[in-house]
Order: structure tokens, then sequence, then C-alpha cells
């Protein structure tokens, strides 16, 4: 580290005293530098930002990322930023909002654990669109990229899963408070312009959790709303526009304006440690394609496949389930049970379940139609039911029990304490490799996918953040 990385760092910290969350973490954004991230840090959030340009590729396959940029095309004809995986141009705003839909639309990418929260799909959409238009290295860009991580994790952790329990997407709400942040650092404004941005986004973020009760698409705008959220509010506040100092801890800040005037919690929590502990290492690679919640689960039930238990011989699935868990993946129980879109099935506990036993395995193939309309299948999910859990680790870990009663009299238990991907049991470089390469492989070649993981590895060195998102056109 140089002197003045060090000297920038030091007079950020000094700076954490006495002001408003927003402006603390402004500070800290300006402070910060490449050479202040440990290398364990830079390393997983390189693994994140490779597993986020796969899952992107893999969803433009899907027909919802094709009708997304359709609809985002008719407003820009003029367009000149690229978008992972496809030939058209889009402008900046557009082109962060539909690189958020890849990312976040297959429900396949990364899950910062405490906050319950996927921080990276608006961070690397935001990211890419500022470093393009202002042609950053590699070295900013992912500065920023780690940045928007941070902010993001940490004002979603405040809370915990309490977002979730009225009705909030974290991962469009705080997102855009981690892409205004970050959007204003890799613009260049000032600490006190970062912290206006902040004041205002607050006002655009969003994040609505009805898409549960129907499978909806809407999820997977919110991260690419939160992106597009952040470079207008950062915009704006490079203007001079004014937004309210103490959007997270005020009186009608984020926290009571969301989770109610009796919430009693400590926003000044997203500033412990900041700038020494770094939330982006407690960041969770996910290993299949669907809600965080059930991946226990999952396991689970694939380890009792492997041992031999097969759907005939099951009378009853009970799973054990955080209480904080329940309603994003086990209510209604009706129809939970009978999911009728693939997107319903990724938050449907007896399904992920019944599928994973039946199968052996949950890939995206087990979110098909094959899967998705076999009775066999249906019939067996219709035999999973749930329980409170007072043993799980949530939210710190998504832990997960199956205790099966057989149709000979045997009950059978396996549990899973600590998700696997969690930071204490995270996939290796192989198994992200492994990820990335079947994901963009579902569109491209084998080369392309080798020639694209050994750009992103070293993305730290790429001259020019511009030639990196046309390399990501495909």
């Amino acid at each position: 580290m140089d002197v003045a990385s060090d000297v920038d760092l030091d007079q950020a910290k000094a700076l954490l005293t006495g002001k408003s969350v927003s402006k603390r973490l402004a500070d800290f954004a300006c402070g910060l530098r490449f050479e202040d991230i440990p290398s364990e840090v830079v390393a997983h959030a390189k693994r994140c930002l490779l597993d986020s340009v796969g899952v992107a590729f893999a969803s433009g396959t899907y027909d919802f990322a094709r009708r997304a940029l359709s609809a985002l095309s008719m407003d820009s004809s003029d367009g000149r930023f690229p978008v992972i995986g496809f030939a058209d141009r889009l402008s900046r705003r557009d082109s962060a909002v539909f690189n958020g839909v890849l990312i976040h639309g297959l429900d396949y990418d990364d899950t910062h654990v405490p906050g319950v929260v996927h921080a990276s799909a608006s961070s690397l959409a935001t990211a890419l669109a500022v470093g393009t238009d202002r042609r950053l290295a590699g070295r900013e860009f992912l500065t920023g990229y780690i940045l928007g991580l941070e902010v993001t994790s940490r004002l979603s952790a405040v809370a915990g899963g309490e977002f979730h329990q009225v009705g909030f997407h974290p991962t469009g709400l705080l997102g855009a408070f981690g892409a205004a942040t970050l959007a204003g650092r890799l613009s260049g404004l000032s600490a006190e312009a970062i912290s206006q941005a902040q004041g205002i986004v607050g006002s655009m973020a969003s994040g609505s959790l009805e898409f549960l009760e129907s499978g909806a698409w809407t999820k997977r705008l919110h991260p690419g709303w939160a992106a597009a959220s952040g470079l207008i509010s950062a915009s704006l506040a490079s203007q001079g526009f004014v937004g309210p100092e103490q959007i997270y801890e005020g009186r009608f800040g984020l926290y009571r304006s969301h989770l109610g005037q009796a919430w009693s919690g400590d926003p000044e929590i997203a500033l412990r440690g900041l700038g020494e502990e770094w939330e982006t290492a407690r960041i969770a690679l996910k290993p299949f394609a669907a809600c965080h919640f059930t991946h226990a689960f999952a396991d689970a039930a694939i380890a009792l496949h492997h041992e031999g238990l097969r759907a005939d011989d099951v009378r009853s699935i009970e799973c054990l389930i955080a209480a904080g868990e329940v309603g994003t993946v086990c209510e209604p129980a009706e129809a939970k049970r009978q999911p009728k879109t693939d997107y319903e099935a990724k938050f449907s506990l007896p399904y992920v379940v019944a599928a994973s036993l039946m199968k052996g395995k949950l890939s995206l193939m087990e979110f098909g139609a094959d899967t998705l309309f076999d009775p066999r299948v249906a019939d067996l999910a219709g035999r999973v039911s749930y329980r409170s859990d007072p043993t799980s680790g949530f939210p710190v870990h998504y832990s997960g029990e199956l205790v099966v009663n057989t149709v000979d009299g045997r009950v059978l238990r396996k549990r899973e304490q600590i998700n696997r991907g969690a930071e204490e049991r995270p996939l290796d470089d192989a198994a992200v490799a492994e990820k990335f390469c079947d994901n963009v492989m579902m569109s491209h070649s084998a080369s392309f996918a080798e020639q694209l993981i050994g750009l992103l590895t070293s993305v730290e060195s790429v001259p020019n953040v511009a030639e990196l998102a046309e390399a990501l056109r495909g």
C-alpha cells in the first residue's frame, strides 16, 4: 500500500464520527482505494463477478430476457452501451437495467447471507455502465463493484430478514443505495454529492415481494431498476440536486418507513468495522438456481436419493425451517405444493425437495416443463410439510433438515446446518468455473467461456472497462 493510499483511508476513517450514516458511507467511498482492499476480498469479489456474468449468459437464453430487451430497446434507439451476451446496444441507464435483469433473472446469483440480499446484480450492472461510460481502468471498476457490494450488504444486514416479513425485496430496495454510492464514486463525485445521491435514491428504492403470489417476473427487474435509480441519483447529485441527509436514521428514513415507526434497530450497525471487516467475504455463491432458503433442503434430498431413498418409499417429509424463511418458500402451503411456473417453483420448498429427491440433482433442467409438470413430482410435493426450527442458523446461515417417514415405518433425518456456498462452506474455484462454463455454454462455445474466464479473473489488469464490456457481448 503506498503512502497516498494510507493517507486517503486514514482521513476517511477519521471522518467516520459525528455525521449521518449517509455522509460517513460517502466519506468511506471517497477514501477507498484498491490497495486498501485485502487480497482475499478481491479474490472473492472476482469469483462473484465471474459467477454473475455466467448467470447473465444463461438468462439470455430465456424468454423473459428477450422480452425485456425488446421493451428497453423501444427507448434506446440511439443506445451505444453493450449488454452481456447480446449484440444489441442500449442507453447507459437501460443497459444497467437489462444487465441487472440478466444477472438476477434465474435466481442463480450470489447472496449476502446475513443481509439476505443479492448484492452483485445491481452493483455489477452499475459498475459496468459507469466504467464503460468513463472508460475506467479495471482496478477502479473492481473497487467500485466491491464498494457497491459492501454498502448494499451492510445496509441490508442492519435489518436481517425483516424486510421480507413486511413484503419488501432487499435486492431492489438496498441495492439502490449501493448503486448510488458506487455510481457517485466511479463518477468522481465529492463525498457531499455521494451523500446527496443516497438521500435522493431513497425516493426511488423499491421492490415488492408480491411476485411470490403468482410467480410474476417483477423480481427479475428489481436489481436493474436499483442500478438505474443509482445512476440517476448520482447524476442529479452531481448537478446540486438536494436529497435528505438522514435517509437511513431519520424519522421517515429507510428503516422506519419500511419496517414501521416501532422499529428499534440501529442503522449505525452498517458502519461497524467499515474498511476493516469486509462483508464481501460473506457473500455466498449459489449451487442451485432457486431461492437460497431452499438450498440446504435440496442438498439433503439429493443426499438421501444417493443413499437409495425413492419417492415410492416416502409416506411424508417434514422440513424443519427457520420461521423467518417460511413466508417466502412455504406459504401459502397449497400454492407452494403446486407451482404453475418455473419461477414459482424456485420459491417452493415442497417442489425443490420433491424434484431434488426424485432426480438426485437440481439443475436448471429441473425447473423445466418436463419436471415442473411431472405428476410424480407433484404427488411427492403434496407429501411435504414444514415445521418451524428454533435451532436454525438463520440469518447467519440458511439451515435445513428433512425428517422422512417411510411407508415401512422408518424415520430418516438429514440436516444441513450450514448451506453449501456460504462463507464456511464456499464453492471452490473449480466449482465456480464449472458453473460459469455450464451457463455460458448454453449459448456459446467452450473456448469462448475459457477466454472469458481468463479476462474476468484478471479484470484488475484491464486498461479500459469499455473493452471488457465489448468482450462480454459474445
